[in-house]
């Protein structure tokens, strides 16, 4: 159970590894997916391939873009690149290694699906069936009418009755699967030896330095993005209750209280400004769109140096004649 946790922080942690444990997740899916799937060769030559490569690319095509889908660096990427350059400018390193970092989480899911039907073998089977020569093996089918090519292509329907009582079928299909995992592990090894010489030959032609601010401005695109609509959605949520709370209050009957004028106030500016403060001044639908416009178009500049302005409130008592009473600037 202590694993199990350790694992879930892990994955929860940053949204890289969230989008490493998604394309786990879909990695896994697309086995079950496969292993669940009702394959039915139509076992005719002209049909054969076709099916079979439909079965072979059809589904890492669907499983690439459901990872593009999920992976929130593309997001991200996107949002970087088509952005407007305003105040900050682009950093097309940064763009290049989300990219990449997309690429290689999407690629995950669709790898695994090709590997594992070429590791199984029926559909291999289904595709080529037909092309091997039947000289190679013993106990051919010959007295059922049909010519040779049928005969082959017929080869993964094992339950068809020409090749009952006949060993020549599960012949074929061993040689061709033989071929067919063959392929599988010769892919996989290339995967893997190609991985550690990128791991090994990365560092000799790359400056890391470099490498180590592309990764730190890519995470940070990803924070700074987190965190505005983090603070969208806690805006929303107090501009949203005061408005409700005003609706409520303009329901009420007005009342007329006649107090004398107090000698010194300060409880009203410090609530005005605690209600303020939550709402960082944007207190109107025209304001919030112009924020929201700005921050699009023009994002801030990568400077924290800089003193955000922050205006301040100035209450002012009046009398009736327009003398001021009490002021608290």
């Amino acid at each position: 159970m202590e694993r199990m946790k350790l694992v879930l922080q892990y994955f929860q942690s940053n949204s890289e590894s969230i989008s490493n444990g998604i394309c786990i997740i879909l990695a896994l899916v697309s086995v079950k997916l496969y292993t669940s799937f009702d394959f039915n060769c139509p076992c005719l030559p002209q049909y054969n391939k076709l099916y079979s490569l439909g079965v072979m690319i059809v589904p890492p095509i669907i499983l690439f873009f459901l990872g593009v889908l999920v992976n929130r660096h593309t997001g991200v990427m996107m949002d970087e690149w088509t952005r407007p350059v305003g105040n900050r400018s682009k950093n097309p390193a940064v763009v290049k290694y989300l990219f990449s970092a997309m690429l290689q989480r999407a690629l995950l899911a669709p790898m695994v699906w090709i590997l594992v039907t070429l590791l199984d073998g029926k559909i291999f089977i289904c595709a080529f069936s037909a092309t091997v020569d039947p000289g190679l093996f013993s106990g051919v089918p010959n007295n059922t009418g049909l010519d040779i090519i049928k005969i082959m292509a017929k080869v993964p329907c094992k339950e068809d009755v020409i090749f009952r009582n006949s060993s020549f079928r599960k012949a074929v299909s061993r040689y061709v699967r033989c071929y067919s995992q063959a392929i599988g592990w010769s892919i996989l090894l290339f995967l893997i030896i190609l991985g550690a010489m990128g791991r090994l030959i990365k560092p000799c032609f790359d400056d890391h330095a470099t490498f180590l601010q592309t990764r730190y401005w890519s995470n940070y695109l990803d924070v700074e993005q987190k965190l505005f609509d983090e603070t969208c959605v806690l805006h929303a949520r107090d501009f949203a209750r005061k408005c409700v709370v005003l609706f409520f209050e303009d329901m009420t009957e007005d009342s007329i209280l006649r107090l004398p004028h107090p000698p010194f106030i300060t409880n009203g500016s410090e609530s005005w400004e605690d209600e303020e403060e939550r709402l960082h001044g944007v207190t109107k639908q025209e304001k919030m769109d112009q924020l929201l416009n700005k921050w699009y178009y023009s994002k801030p500049e990568l400077d924290v140096t800089r003193k955000a302005h922050k205006p301040r409130a100035c209450v002012t008592w009046e009398d009736r004649e327009g003398r001021t009473l009490y002021s608290d600037v």
